[in-house]
């Protein structure tokens, strides 16, 4: 031991230490050389100390002992850290390496040591200080070598500062600018690597790194007021970190989910999640501003632990200041880059959209719509770094479903559509159909994405209504990284215009392609409005030459809140057929009007048509009379396929398939009234046999099963262009080749019973 006190004396013992916490002290202390002795414990507390110690640092043992262990090795003269003791936040090492920190003295006056400690074998947490003065010849040479060491130092950052700025100097380009930036503040300062992020919406994103940090794991995307780059914005300069050595209970827990990272300055500790730090142990954080605002964030760092300086600190707030200008260029430059190829994205799905829509004429303009839209997905995810979900309404549950999540594939959403858009940032413009709204942290839709695991970050589109049916798409990004900037979605806006005007295109193509074969039957099936019942019928013929057929349909309004509807198929073809059609619509009209009941009506219609025609015509027939007062459907069917009904409440489907024969074949035929409840809201679909008797190119029938499917799946579409979707499928399942006529009617009951 060196001379001096051979002795140490317990000057005053805290409560907790026993005899063989002291026995582990004086273990460790006879273990190391050197002069002044420490003792202190995990609160920071000094246990013992000896005379050297107390002559060192100019105290008495009685003021000595119980003290905070911080006040000998203060940041600055008269400061002592007022936060809860943390032995890792220490100015030198306690693994027993020697370390050159300054100390007060009793007059306050700071003093280089040598400083070594440990952790000692003993109850409880209790560490063994032992320091020496750094003073004689030795201390004369480190001095010497010290300010010549900061001469080449400040040489070497007066140069790469030079070097920053030539480099930066008329460069034209943003990526060898970024580039240029990085490496020479990296080399300037030799460190490990250097970062630089861009502020971007909520935000700062990653755009630049060192060839150092190739393959590293980084933050791409750092959220304002959640990490250690923020606390940087708020003091308006440049931040000294060091990230501290894991404890052991952080190493029991295994994956270390959160890291402490020190302020080299104020000595605070902080506690940091451990992917949102970067890839060094000791870092520089300083903002760029520019106009007020933090424009930039530059990060540069070391792979080890190192002791950085204030200088450190002001130099890269010196570069930052210079490089605000153009860094702000930079920045424009970006988003008129970004701007330019979203726009030629939009342009080439627009043209894809279009030569989709040429390629799928015929079908109906919801499902060539909806075929686009799932061809470009993968563009849009590519180009926009995120996952696209269809999102689709059920109206008769009224729920509200998302398909293709990443995680849980589909889930019911717990909002409806219009709260989402109520919520979220809206980019629709006044007197458009479509909207686009972001979404992330705090929203009803971000926060409920984030509690099923998904990604809860993005934008939703919504095309609106077409065809039926309302197009809605969400554009999903994980929760670290950016959310949709205003640029992305703008361009969403405009892209979800374009499919919407190329889908309505589509459907206007459709209707006109319907109207012209209803023109083919000479316009001779219209439908009566009847209050309290929406009507829709459509008819297609067989063949482009048949302007004529047999199929017609009808809906005669009433007395006393009742209608008459009509579906009917006379056998064969051209003027025959139509002339046959004509006189039975013209029958049954004036036999609903006398108030006969609908087998009745076919009776008499029955013997008209035998007198009639001098050819073998017959025909199927459905009569129906609508009592909406009394709510109640009274029909005969005649030789005709079975209507359906559909029940609002209980979106159950049944059959009407009280049958009697055809009409006009035979005389004395019985015909017999069938009769079922009707309520708000309930559908009725009647339909000739060319419907279920269509046939697919390989022979199999559509068919009456195919049908009622085919109702059920798209009634929850809406009930406006039903039909149009109904036939559109008739065109798909034959390959558009009908082999017979198809007429449909639809009615839906929309004000039933007295009060109605």
């Amino acid at each position: 031991m060196a001379e001096g006190s051979t002795e140490i004396e317990k000057s005053e013992a805290s409560e907790g230490i026993g005899e063989r916490s002291v026995s582990g002290a004086l273990a460790g202390l006879l273990a190391l050389t050197t002069d002044a002795v420490m003792i202190f414990d995990g609160a920071g507390r000094v246990l013992l100390a000896n005379d050297e110690a107390s002559e060192l640092f100019g105290r008495g043992r009685a003021t000595m002992a119980g003290a905070d262990v911080r006040t000998f090795f203060p940041p600055a003269p008269g400061i002592v850290p007022d936060e809860p003791f943390d032995a890792k936040a220490l100015p030198f090492a306690l693994d027993g390496r020697a370390t050159h920190v300054m100390c007060a003295s009793g007059d306050g006056r700071l003093s280089e040591v040598v400083v070594r400690a440990d952790r000692v074998s003993a109850p409880g947490e209790t560490y063994l200080l032992v320091v020496s003065p750094a003073r004689g010849a030795d201390a004369a040479e480190r001095e010497h070598d010290r300010l010549l060491e900061e001469l080449q130092r400040a040489n070497h950052r007066l140069s790469g500062t030079l070097d920053i700025v030539l480099s930066t100097i008329d460069s034209e380009d943003v990526g060898t600018l970024f580039g240029n930036v990085i490496e020479e503040i990296t080399n300037t300062m030799e460190a490990s690597g250097t970062l630089l992020y861009l502020a971007e919406g909520e935000g700062l994103r990653l755009y630049g790194t060192g060839a150092a940090t190739a393959g590293a794991r980084l933050p791409k995307f750092i959220k304002s007021r959640r990490d250690v780059e923020q606390l940087a914005t708020e003091s308006g300069g440049a931040l000294r970190y060091r990230v501290l050595e894991p404890g052991r209970d952080d190493l029991r827990r295994g994956r270390l989910a959160t890291r402490e990272v020190i302020d080299e300055d104020t000595r605070q500790v902080r506690r940091v999640p451990a992917r949102r730090l970067p890839p060094f142990t000791s870092f520089i954080v300083a903002p760029v501003w520019f106009g007020g605002y933090v424009i930039s964030v530059i990060i540069v760092g070391w792979e080890h632990a190192r002791q950085t300086r204030r200088d450190d600190a002001r130099l890269i707030d010196a570069v930052g200041r210079y490089l605000s200008v153009q860094l702000a260029g930079a920045l424009s430059t970006l988003r008129h880059q970004r701007t330019a190829e979203l726009a030629d994205l939009e342009a080439d799905l627009r043209d894809l959209l279009l030569d989709i829509a040429e390629r799928d004429a015929g079908q109906a303009a919801g499902d060539a719509s909806a075929d686009s839209l799932d061809t470009i997905a993968a563009r849009l995810s590519q180009a926009l770094s995120c996952h696209v979900a269809p999102v689709w309404e059920n109206r008769f549950q009224t729920e509200t479903v998302v398909a293709r999540l990443p995680v849980g594939g589909e889930r019911d959403l717990p909002m409806g559509l219009d709260q989402i858009e109520a919520t979220g940032r809206r980019t629709s413009v006044a007197g458009t159909e479509t909207t686009v709204v972001g979404f992330g942290e705090g929203t009803p839709l971000g926060d409920w994405l984030a509690e099923q695991g998904e990604p809860c970050r993005g934008a939703l589109a919504d095309l609106g209504e077409v065809a039926g049916a309302r197009y809605v798409f969400l554009l999903l990004r994980d929760a670290d990284a950016a959310g949709f900037d205003d640029i992305e979605l703008d361009f969403l806006r405009r892209l979800a215009d374009d499919a919407r005007d190329i889908a309505q295109r589509g459907e206007e193509r459709d209707r006109d392609r319907h109207i012209a074969q209803a023109l083919q039957t000479g316009m001779r099936n219209e439908l009566q409005q009847v209050a309290g019942v929406t009507a829709h019928g459509i008819y297609s013929s067989a063949t482009q030459s048949a302007f004529v057929g047999g199929d017609f349909y009808d809906l005669i309004r009433l007395p006393g809140r009742r209608a008459c509807v009509i579906m009917g198929d006379v056998s064969g073809k051209g003027v025959e057929a139509a002339s046959v059609s004509a006189a039975v619509k013209t029958a049954l009209g004036a036999y609903s009007w006398e108030g006969l009941r609908p087998a009745r009506m076919v009776r008499l219609l029955n013997d008209f048509l035998l007198g009639f025609s001098r050819l073998e015509t017959f025909a199927t027939l459905f009569v129906g009379i609508v009592d909406l007062g009394a709510g109640r459907l009274t029909y005969c069917s005649a030789g005709h396929p079975s209507a359906i009904l559909v029940h609002a409440k209980s979106d159950e489907l049944v059959t009407l398939d009280v049958q009697s024969g055809v009409v006009g074949a035979f005389p004395d035929m019985n015909y017999r009234n069938g009769q079922i409840e009707i309520g708000v809201g309930d559908i009725l679909l009647l339909y000739t046999d060319g419907t279920t008797e269509a046939r697919a190119p390989g022979g199999a029938f559509f068919g009456e099963a195919g049908l009622r499917d085919a109702v059920m799946q798209e009634l929850p579409r809406g009930y406006d262009g039903l039909l149009d979707r109904l036939l559109s499928r008739l065109d798909e399942f034959t390959g558009r080749h009908l082999d017979d006529d198809v007429a449909m009617v639809s009615l839906r009951f929309d004000q039933v019973g007295q009060e109605a």
